[in-house]
């Protein structure tokens, strides 16, 4: 990853902000794109000289538009896009209002697709393409209830995935999603003995488990992997839970 370009937006806290992490101490250089100004100014000091903070909110095409341009200034190319904001609105359907609905898919899917598609033009003109990876989740597969927004957008995510491998194929850039389960973003030492055992893995998930993740599939050495879903949960949506 020396030298290599990377965004990750939504990285001012947990899992973007691990992502981030991961990525300077491989040795590229990353922007973080977050609404979050504090955070991100914050995260961006702690990790080096490597890391540019951007204001950015994903709902707004021109702050998309924006964000690539101050990154082409400031490192002249990008090789690897993280589409990695989300949030959720967890309310049961009777309740929840179409603005909550519409902020949710704007912030969590349509940013998606506007992300990379603006990526994508600057990634088409780099020698080797590019890579770029969509945070889905493990609800896109199965549900709670209350979840209908959550579940839409992310089950989205990993459609738009598959579509937008094939249409960008002949630019030589690759787009895969990783599905987290449960990662743990606070105090880990709090969770139960029952918190870990509900997976294979035995652990629940931590920030590191998507960074690991996110080198693999952006690896250049890794352009035979595109159009996947890797699903990144210790196990735990294939393991069958009985309530005793």
């Amino acid at each position: 990853m020396q030298n290599l370009v990377v965004i990750i937006t939504g990285a001012a806290n947990g899992i973007g902000k691990g992502i981030a992490k991961a990525y300077v101490d491989q040795g590229a250089r990353v922007v973080l794109a977050d609404v979050d100004v504090e955070s991100g100014k914050n995260v961006a000091a702690e990790i080096g000289t490597n890391a540019l903070f951007i204001k950015t909110d994903v709902r707004e095409n021109n702050d998309i538009i924006n964000l690539m341009k101050q990154t082409m200034e400031s490192f002249g190319r990008i090789n690897i896009f993280i589409n990695n904001a989300g949030k959720g609105a967890f309310l049961s359907p009777y309740d929840l209002k179409i603005e909550e609905w519409d902020d949710v898919i704007n912030t969590n899917l349509r940013s998606v697709f506007l992300c990379s598609r603006e990526a994508a033009k600057y990634m088409r003109g780099n020698e080797n393409g590019g890579a770029i990876v969509n945070i889905a989740s493990t609800r896109a597969l199965m549900s709670e209830p209350n979840s209908e927004a959550y579940a839409a957008s992310k089950g989205g995510i990993v459609a738009l995935t598959h579509a937008l491998a094939a249409s960008f194929a002949e630019d030589r850039i690759t787009v895969n999603a990783i599905s987290p389960g449960w990662i743990e973003t606070g105090d880990y030492a709090v969770l139960r003995e029952i918190d870990h055992t509900q997976h294979f893995s035995g652990r629940v998930g931590k920030p590191e488990d998507i960074a690991r993740a996110c080198l693999y599939l952006t690896n250049p050495e890794n352009d035979f992997v595109t159009g996947i879903n890797l699903v990144v949960d210790g196990g735990m949506t294939r393991k069958m839970m009985y309530v005793e």
